[in-house]
């Protein structure tokens, strides 16, 4: 049997096996917290055409068995099936484009005049076996060993000594006794491994983000990523924005739920990469995360709700260094696992590990960071000092509530031209092939474009006149991209899309031109601009200007980051200098609070047009238009 999938994919399906199962034998992955065992209810899929045998339900609603939804581990394929995976359904493992865009992060880090410094180090042990004439304990049989080796300062958790035995024997007492590097004064033994099982070094990254989570596979011998992850945030479901998800932790009692979504993602994607590159738990002994300060909270099961009540206190910045098997994360228990310190409520550990991704804070320049993403983090300073801002923007560029949106994977529409005369598009889609949707670097096009040509107003209405690609929709009128006539649907912009867009850049916008009006800068003051979030490589800036997002200046003087979150973290966990460098950003960071800046809400009323009810500050926007 034939499963065709609409992203044009063709699978042979065995005899009895589930969508699920053939789509994972051919590499194709599904968010599945559960293993596939139909308990998570988050592997779904819409079967278009072909007759198949459904055993369960799952945690299905009514609206989903009404939508033709199905579970994919449940659902077995009777004929030949037409089968579409919804993009929050997709698990991304081993995308070619993001992994060739990790290849030289090993290089980079050597960049900032360090070497690999990892925290937990190895010491191999040969033990005597215990005999009636030696017949010490099994933990001071290893404290005499690490004596013998000249190491006296190590200290021994009930974790560790809870699975020695096992690991002792099992190993004929021939082991690696892995620690971690902690003060001057004491280390801490973490877990014993055998030399012919447990004999790889693998750590991951983790970004947290609202939207979406992803995972870095590392080498620790070299630093190479080998293999990278991502997926929808499942916590989408309780909510679009941090706001929401501290209510439903607190007011609803489900931080626990919360909890186990994001813990969940972050294992389905772990497990991936464990079984396809043949990866023991065990194997994977250390790992770092970044996330903002409302994701880092619930991520370590700890109450968010003062982080939404003034004064804004979260329960702390600065995270202990907590073991793996305490997150429920997948990997090696014992494994210590580094959280990038957050600054206040609402700009956290991401913006630490981005600012430190992008260098600014080494430089004398005065340089802006921008993290486009849900919550729209900005930094402004320099090697001297720091200040930093957030200004929700919302899941949109993320493709969290635009109706043709999704994340920049393949698939993706990332770049749109429109032709002046027939208003007819063309586009550019990742990886190339069949379209999808539509991403954030798309929409930033697609709106701009439509804003030049006429097709839109200052606004962001339509003039519907202009053209008949604009078309009335279930929620009123919409600009048709692309037609897609295997499954007779449309990839559309919709009025009501175009709101949601106009929104996050004004936040944006007004929060840089808050920022910088509360340090006594302009804009010509900077020098560097660094445009960091999931689909910063692929923004076109001079579009994102136009469309008020971005300030108009120089491109020159702006630096494509793409996911600096995951990258700074990648950097913290390698280097021992680097996990120090990123606490003294996160110390020098002073934080401003736009909530209740006077000045940020009249900047934000002032960018909700196309660029700008202020032409002054859109000089080349200006020239354009009057072309």
């Amino acid at each position: 049997m034939k499963l065709r999938l609409t992203s044009d994919e063709v699978i042979e399906v065995n005899q009895g096996e589930s969508i699920y199962a053939a789509l994972k034998r051919s590499g194709i992955y599904l968010t599945a917290s559960c293993g596939g065992k139909g308990t998570c209810g988050k592997c779904r899929v819409k079967v278009l055409e072909g007759g198949v045998n459904i055993t369960s339900q799952g945690k299905l609603t009514a609206k989903d068995k009404e939508a033709g939804i199905s579970l994919a581990c449940a659902t077995f394929p009777i004929n030949d099936l037409l089968v579409e995976i919804p993009k929050e359904s997709r698990l991304i493992v081993g995308d070619k484009i993001s992994i060739a865009k990790t290849k030289d992060l090993a290089e980079y880090l050597r960049s900032y005049g360090v070497d690999i410094s990892l925290t937990i180090k190895s010491v191999a042990l040969d033990l005597p076996h215990p005999s009636i004439s030696d017949n010490i304990g099994d933990l001071e049989r290893i404290q005499r060993a690490l004596e013998e080796k000249g190491i006296t300062n190590m200290r021994f958790s009930h974790g560790f000594t809870s699975t020695a035995v096992e690991a002792l024997r099992y190993s004929n007492w021939k082991v690696e006794l892995t620690y971690v590097t902690g003060d001057v004064i004491y280390n801490e033994a973490i877990f014993l491994t055998s030399k012919e099982f447990c004999y790889k070094r693998y750590g991951i990254a983790v970004d947290i983000g609202t939207t979406t989570v992803v995972v870095y596979l590392i080498n620790l011998l070299t630093g190479q990523i080998v293999d990278v992850g991502s997926t929808y945030n499942s916590q989408m479901r309780y909510g679009d924005d941090v706001i929401t998800r501290i209510v439903y932790a607190t007011e609803g009692g489900g931080l626990d739920e919360l909890r186990d979504a994001v813990v969940g993602d972050i294992n389905t994607i772990v497990n991936s990469l464990k079984e396809k590159h043949r990866i023991e738990t065990c194997e994977i002994e250390t790992a770092a995360v970044a996330g903002n300060t409302t994701m880092a909270h619930i991520f370590w099961g700890l109450n968010p709700a003062t982080i939404r009540e003034e004064p804004y206190i979260p329960t702390l910045n600065k995270f202990p260094l907590w073991k793996a098997g305490t997150a429920k994360i997948e990997i090696n228990k014992q494994a210590p696992l580094y959280t990038v310190p957050c600054v206040a409520s609402y700009v956290g550990g991401d913006i630490v590990a981005g600012v430190l991704a992008s260098k600014m804070h080494r430089n004398a320049e005065v340089a802006l960071f921008m993290d486009i993403g849900t919550n729209g983090e900005i930094a402004i300073g320099n090697n001297e000092w720091l200040m930093t801002a957030a200004c929700s923007a919302g899941p949109c560029f993320e493709g969290s509530g635009i109706r043709c949106g999704m994340r920049a994977t393949p698939g993706a529409i990332e770049s749109v031209k429109i032709d002046p005369q027939t208003y007819e598009a063309t586009i550019g889609v990742i990886g190339g092939g069949h379209p999808m949707g539509i991403c954030g670097s798309g929409m930033i096009d697609a709106v701009s474009e439509m804003f030049l040509t006429g097709v839109l107003n200052q606004k962001g209405k339509f003039v519907k006149e202009k053209s008949s690609k604009i078309k009335d929709g279930e929620e009123g009128p919409e600009f048709v991209f692309y037609h897609d006539e295997k499954l007779n649907r449309d990839i559309v912009l919709t009025e009501v899309d175009i709101e949601n867009l106009l929104r996050a850049k004004a936040a944006i916008y007004a929060g840089v031109t808050t920022l910088l009006g509360e340090v006594g800068f302009t804009l010509d003051s900077v020098e560097k601009v660094y445009i960091a979030g999931g689909f910063g490589n692929y923004i076109n800036i001079e579009r994102a200007i136009i469309l008020g997002m971005l300030p108009d200046m120089p491109l020159d003087r702006f630096v494509f980051m793409g996911n600096t979150s995951v990258t700074g973290t990648y950097l913290c966990l390698l280097s021992e200098d680097l996990r120090r460098e990123a606490e003294d950003i996160a110390s020098k960071m002073t934080y401003i609070e736009l909530s209740v800046s006077r000045n940020f809400m009249d900047e934000y009323m002032s960018a909700l047009f196309l660029p700008h009810t202020d032409m002054n500050q859109f000089p080349t926007v200006q020239a354009l238009l009057q072309k």
